[in-house]
C-alpha cells in the first residue's frame, strides 16, 4: 500500500550541498600543503627566498644547510610512508620533494671534482685563523715547511703572533707582513701575509674598507699581474650582519676586476651564502673545484668541528683553477688550515 503524500518521509536533502563541501575541504589541504613546504624552504634554501638568508636568523642557519637538507630528506621518507595509507598527503610529498631538489642542486656540484685537468704554472696557497692568536706558531710553520706554499694568509695574526713565526719562517725563505707594527694590538683584529723570497720584490698595500678587520693585497715582483689577498670577513652575527654583508660585496673588486686574483682567508661564509656567491661572481673557490667544498673547516671543539661548515676558502678568478685541496688540524685554533695548489694560465 502507498502512504498519502502528507505521510511520505521528508527527501533527503540534496546531494549537492555534500559536493560542496569537498572542493572547500581540498582547497584547505593545498594551501596548508603550500605554507608547510614554505616554512621547509625557509628552513632550507633562504637564499632563494629574495635574499632571506641576509638577515638573522637566518645568515647562520643557512650555514648548515648539508645537515638541515638531511632532515628534510628524513621528512620526505616519513611522509611517503604516510602516503601509502593516506593518498591525500601527496601535495605535502612534491612540496618536500621540491625543496630538497632545489638545495641538493646547490649542495651537489660543491663535492663533484672538475673533470677537466688543470693546466699552467703552479702558485701554491695556504690559508689559517689562529683563533685569537691562540695556534700553535711551531705547528704552522713546520706545515709552510712541509707544503712549501707560494702565499699564506693567516687572519687574527697581528704582531704578537707574527714575532713568533717569523724567526721560525723566515729562514724557509718567506717575508712576514702584518697590518700593524704595534704588538699591543689584539691578533683577532689583524691579517698576517706570510709570502715565498721567490715571488721577489713585492708590493704590499693594507686595505681598510672593510667592516672590522684590514686586508693585505700582494703585487708586484714574479706575481706579475697576478694579486694575492689576505682576507677576513667580519663575522655574521647579530648587529654585525650589515657589515658582513658589505665585506662579502667587496669581494667584486678582486673578482671581477681586470687583473687575475687569489683571495684567501676566513669569510665566515660558505657558499650557501648567496652574499658570498654574489660577491665572488667571476671566481672559483678552489674546495669545490676538488670536490671538496663540503670539509668542515670551523668548529669550536674538535669534535663539533667535523660536522661544521666551511667557511675558510680561497678564491681565484676565472682561469685560475685548483689541482689539489686538503685541510690540516693545528692545535690552538678553532680553524683547520686549508690548502690548495693553483694552476696559473701561460
Amino acid at each position: 500500500m502507498t502512504a498519502p503524500p502528507e505521510r511520505l518521509p521528508p527527501a533527503p536533502p540534496p546531494a549537492a550541498s555534500a559536493r560542496g563541501a569537498t572542493p572547500r575541504r581540498g582547497t584547505a589541504r593545498y594551501v596548508v600543503a603550500a605554507v608547510f613546504t614554505a616554512a621547509v624552504a625557509v628552513a632550507a634554501v633562504p637564499d632563494l627566498l629574495f635574499g632571506l638568508d641576509q638577515r638573522s636568523p637566518f645568515v647562520q642557519l643557512v650555514s648548515m644547510r648539508p645537515w638541515i637538507l638531511a632532515g628534510v630528506l628524513a621528512l620526505l621518507v616519513l611522509l611517503l610512508v604516510v602516503m601509502v595509507f593516506e593518498r591525500r598527503v601527496w601535495p605535502f610529498v612534491a612540496g618536500v620533494l621540491a625543496v630538497l631538489l632545489a638545495g641538493g642542486a646547490l649542495v651537489l656540484p660543491r663535492v663533484l671534482p672538475d673533470t677537466e685537468p688543470a693546466r699552467g704554472a703552479p702558485f701554491r696557497v695556504l690559508a689559517f685563523n689562529t683563533f685569537e692568536g691562540e695556534a700553535s706558531a711551531d705547528q704552522l710553520a713546520a706545515l709552510i715547511e712541509d707544503q712549501q706554499p707560494d702565499a699564506v694568509a693567516i687572519t687574527e695574526s697581528g704582531r704578537a703572533f707574527a714575532d713568533k713565526l717569523e724567526p721560525l719562517v723566515e729562514p724557509l725563505g718567506y717575508q712576514v707582513h702584518v697590518t700593524t707594527i704595534d704588538p699591543q694590538d689584539d691578533d683577532v683584529e689583524e691579517v698576517t701575509a706570510v709570502v715565498s723570497d721567490q715571488l721577489g720584490d713585492v708590493e704590499v698595500r693594507i686595505g681598510d674598507e672593510t667592516a672590522a678587520f684590514p686586508y693585505i693585497e700582494v703585487s708586484g715582483g714574479e706575481l706579475d699581474t697576478l694579486r694575492f689577498v689576505a682576507f677576513h670577513s667580519v663575522a655574521p652575527v647579530p648587529g654585525s650582519v650589515p657589515g658582513w654583508n658589505s665585506d662579502l660585496a667587496l669581494l667584486s673588486r678582486w673578482c671581477s676586476g681586470a687583473t687575475p686574483a687569489v683571495v684567501a682567508g676566513d669569510f665566515n661564509a660558505t657558499l650557501d651564502h648567496s652574499a658570498l656567491r654574489s660577491g665572488t661572481t667571476g671566481c672559483g673557490d678552489a674546495a669545490a673545484q676538488r670536490g671538496a667544498g663540503l670539509i668542515p673547516t670551523w668548529g669550536p671543539s674538535p669534535g663539533i668541528r667535523r660536522f661544521g661548515p666551511q667557511i675558510d676558502h680561497v678564491f681565484a678568478t676565472d682561469g685560475i683553477t685548483a689541482e689539489t685541496f686538503d685541510v690540516r688540524d693545528i692545535e690552538g685554533s678553532d680553524h683547520r688550515a686549508i690548502m690548495t695548489t693553483l694552476r696559473l694560465p701561460s
